[in-house]
């Protein structure tokens, strides 16, 4: 459990906690919420003890394993799996130690190495580790690639894989669906419903909260309240809790008017004068219950365009990639009319950006046609718009670069209804969040009037609201939108049809995100395919199946040993497995506790199944291994 007591947190000047009192127990998912700035970081930076608290404290377990998202990764020559596998502290040690005695070839410490990894159910890291990294969208060629070789964004995936591996009792998360695509969204949300311990969670996609969340911690105004249920309930719950303070408040006042008149016209009475005095006391005691104050809702507009043809824009044909070696669409057939709303599904790495850019014109094409209406005005949001703003410089000088003849009261007039009003308008990008980043450089599109939007991953570091302003005004845009996004709120707002690119081809999908989502589980179970012919135009040979080596009677020993381990454990987890089937089995088990024993058993079940299939692996290798 965790439990806040009279807890204040303050950053410099600016106090963003007072007198939190609540207990987080074991067990929960807790979704974390709160306009930016409102301290959620700063609260996850509290409870690993890099900030202390301004007043009151925070009660953790003496020995709870607290595992969280790096938010910086050095340029180390570590293969990437390698990276991961280190997230296990314990499991990666003794495979460095069985390495190195491996090399000296002290056949004891290796030995003692394998009965260390035997103990703590090491012997399938490295498949987990490989398992996370499949999940979070990196093919197997660049599992062995060193971690200096990746961008920043697919760092952040590794750093978020290095958390996952690491063994522990609570799990914070901030933001991790940022730099994910779709595919690996759904795939997260997944591996963290297995997850048994405690989760906190911040996070401004609302679909992701709802599929996760048991509980919902709201941050506002410097208070913190717990809320129980997901994001929805939250909403609900808020809006109920809302609407009795105001009738408390109008009930109040009501009552402070009735009692303030009684006062005003009889306390100079002698004959009332305790009546009054009376109804003064309770008026005093009237504990003032606030009224509620309407937050001001962001909004934001895309102007309506000078010119909108029928027929945008139209790939006829078109081969789309990065060279004749790099080929990732063949013939593509893809137009844009007014008013469509396409969303782009796909699995990682498919060719979703690759169509956008083609599109936009940015990769010329390999082959094929691509016609353009003459009145053509495209608005381009890229993954790497918002790091692509000039360091050092302001909204209103950004703005100026592309209206250089408008006058500067204009300007300023604009960037007020994108909310950097006043001085905001000269301050330096440098300082600005993530969020205020995402929201001047959507205001720089929308300033050109575009009538065909193409918006590759726009909601990155936007909060809740402006979220919602953001799928507002997109609905309100007369002009054509293809959008690729892993907010599937804003997909299913916005979105009227879906176009799937997979395996080179991209072909309308008729059906909904959660269709899309059982289409990509079933491929994911499937074998893996053969890569697609364009990819192997020149085949080369392949190369002889190198020899096994020669082991030494010792090694041959111990695999023989460990066989006989791993067979002899999942014997043991079959019966385990068995039990806990028969008692899951039992009516009597779901009685009045709440099903807190339905749900000990049910974690009990996933953790042996898992440490089953793990262990049938190694047993499948170690077979392999001994075969001639």
């Amino acid at each position: 459990m965790i439990a806040f007591r009279n807890f204040a947190l303050r950053r410099g000047e600016r106090l963003l906690l007072s007198q939190v009192d609540l207990a987080l127990h074991a067990g929960w998912r807790v979704g974390v919420i709160g306009r930016n700035g409102c301290g959620k970081s700063s609260l996850f930076a509290a409870i690993l003890g890099e900030v202390e608290a301004d007043q009151g404290d925070i009660d953790l377990p003496g020995k709870v394993r607290i595992a969280s998202v790096a938010q910086e990764t050095p340029s180390l020559p570590d293969p990437a799996i390698d990276f991961v596998l280190s997230g296990d502290v314990e499991v990666h040690a003794v495979l460095q130690a069985e390495a190195a005695a491996t090399a000296a070839e002290d056949w004891d410490a290796v030995a003692e190495a394998h009965q260390k990894l035997a103990e703590i159910n090491g012997y399938d890291a490295t498949a987990r580790a490989g398992r996370l990294l499949h999940g979070l969208g990196f093919p197997p060629e660049t599992h062995s690639k060193p971690v200096s070789d990746f961008s920043g964004g697919w760092r952040v995936r590794l750093n978020l894989a290095r958390a996952l591996m690491m063994p522990s009792d609570l799990l914070l998360l901030d933001e991790p669906t940022n730099h994910l695509d779709l595919d690996a969204v759904l795939w997260l949300e997944q591996w963290l419903l297995k997850y048994p311990g405690t989760l906190l969670m911040i996070s401004h996609d609302r679909e992701f909260l709802d599929g996760l969340s048991t509980h919902t911690l709201h941050l506002h105004e410097g208070k913190a309240k717990l809320y129980t249920g997901d994001y929805t309930s939250f909403e609900r719950q808020r809006a109920e809790h809302l609407r009795q303070q105001q009738i408390a408040h109008e009930k109040e006042q009501a009552e402070r008017a009735h009692l303030q008149s009684f006062i005003d016209r009889f306390k100079a009475k002698a004959s009332k004068a305790k009546q009054a005095q009376s109804r003064m006391k309770r008026l005093a005691k009237l504990q003032g219950t606030e009224a509620v104050r309407a937050e001001r809702s962001f909004r934001i507009a895309f102007a309506e365009p000078a010119r909108l043809p029928h027929s945008l824009i139209r790939l006829n044909h078109a081969d789309a990639g990065y060279g004749p070696d790099a080929r990732i669409l063949k013939d593509v057939g893809f137009g844009l009319e007014a008013g469509d709303r396409v969303g782009l599904l796909g699995p990682n790495g498919a060719g979703k950006s690759t169509l956008v850019k083609t599109l936009v014109g940015e990769l010329p094409l390999l082959a094929g046609e691509r016609v353009a209406h003459p009145d053509l005005r495209i608005g381009y949001f890229a993954q790497h718009t918002v790091e692509s703003l000039h360091e050092g410089q302001s909204p209103l000088w950004h703005l100026k670069q592309i209206a250089p003849s408008a006058g500067e009261q204009q300007l300023r007039n604009y960037l007020g209804r994108w909310n950097f009003v006043g001085d905001r308008a000269f301050e330096n990008v440098d300082g600005f969040s993530g969020g205020e980043r995402a929201r001047l450089a959507l205001g720089l599109i929308a300033y050109l009037e575009p009538n065909v939007l193409l918006l590759d991953e726009p909601t990155n570091h936007l909060d809740l609201d402006m979220r919602e302003a953001l799928a507002e005004a997109l609905a309100d845009f007369p002009g054509a939108i293809v959008l690729v996004s892993h907010d599937r709120h804003l997909i299913g707002l916005v979105c009227e049809t879906f176009w799937r690119v997979a395996d080179g081809k991209v072909e309308e999908f008729n059906g909904d995100l959660d269709e899309y989502a059982a289409w990509l589980r079933s491929r994911n179970n499937e074998p893996r395919a053969a890569k697609p012919a364009a990819a192997a135009a020149k085949p080369a040979p392949a190369p002889a199946k190198p020899p096994k080596p020669v082991r030494s009677k010792h090694e041959q020993d111990l695999a023989a040993r460990r066989l006989r381990q791993v067979e002899a454990r999942v014997a043991e987890l079959e019966a385990e497995l068995a039990q806990v089937e028969s008692q899951l089995a039992d009516p009597a088990v779901y009685g009045n506790d709440g099903g807190i024993e339905v749900a000990q058993l049910a974690q009990r079940q996933e953790k042996l199944a898992r440490e089953k299939e793990g262990l049938e692996a190694e047993w499948l290798q170690l077979l392999e291994a001994a075969e001639p």
